[in-house]
């Protein structure tokens, strides 16, 4: 069965007075988990956007993404049964729930995110991201595994969470992989670090890897690009 989740009941908190992108939900600072990707990749760019509040119109791969993404929901909204979330896991007891861009937060840990498909059974729950390629990166696994943290911890669900990637547009699942206690814990202390960020505890590490920059959209602007020639 799709279920469409409906989410307008969510506490918003409000925007950090300073940093994009960031909310302050009751006392704790709240940013989006695609940022955990973004800080896999180079978490100085998150800087270079949110803290220096630079801005750059999306790239070819960024509109491309963002095309087939809305082409997918379109596509799912056709046939979807709009309900709660409490309806979603209340069917999921009993038979298999698809959903798209289902949301989570977790208070707790600061964070907050769509997840781009998720399939809730009796027994488990798989959780997805889509993705271009088919190569599982650490960084767009730690995506994954935040929305499960998330998942975990705000809707308490006690069920085993499986993490996925799939190639953007297709059903190809190129990485699925249990949520264990040791990729919780992993996770908890990334999130934690961007944390620290947030709060000016800890210092923004820009790449080493000269060809990340090379195809950074922030590349003409940062002061650590490492694909300048000498």
């Amino acid at each position: 069965m799709d279920l469409l989740e409906l989410n307008s009941t969510y506490d918003n908190g409000r925007a950090h007075p300073t940093i994009h992108q960031v909310r302050i939900i009751g006392n704790q600072t709240n940013f989006p988990i695609s940022w955990l990707n973004i800080q896999g990749y180079c978490e100085y760019s998150i800087y270079l956007e949110n803290f220096q509040h630079i801005k750059l119109k999306a790239n070819t791969a960024m509109l491309k993404g963002t095309r087939i993404h809305n082409q997918l929901e379109e596509e799912f909204q056709k046939d979807a049964i709009s309900t709660t979330i409490d309806e979603i896991i209340e069917t999921s007891q009993t038979e298999e729930v698809l959903s798209r861009e289902f949301f989570v937060m977790s208070k707790e840990y600061g964070i907050r995110g769509f997840i781009d498909e998720i399939w809730l059974g009796p027994d488990s729950i798989v959780i997805i991201d889509d993705k271009p390629g088919d190569k599982a990166y650490f960084s767009m696994k730690n995506q994954v595994y935040a929305y499960a943290l998330a998942f975990k911890n705000s809707i308490c669900n006690d069920k085993k969470i499986e993490c996925a990637l799939r190639t953007r547009g297709t059903d190809n699942i190129f990485w699925r992989e249990e949520f264990t206690k040791e990729s919780e814990e992993n996770i908890k202390n990334i999130i934690q670090h961007v944390q620290n960020l947030i709060a000016g505890e800890d210092d923004f590490i820009p790449t080493k890897n000269p060809n990340k920059c090379r195809v950074c959209r922030f590349n003409k602007v940062c002061p650590n690009n490492k694909s300048w020639k000498k």
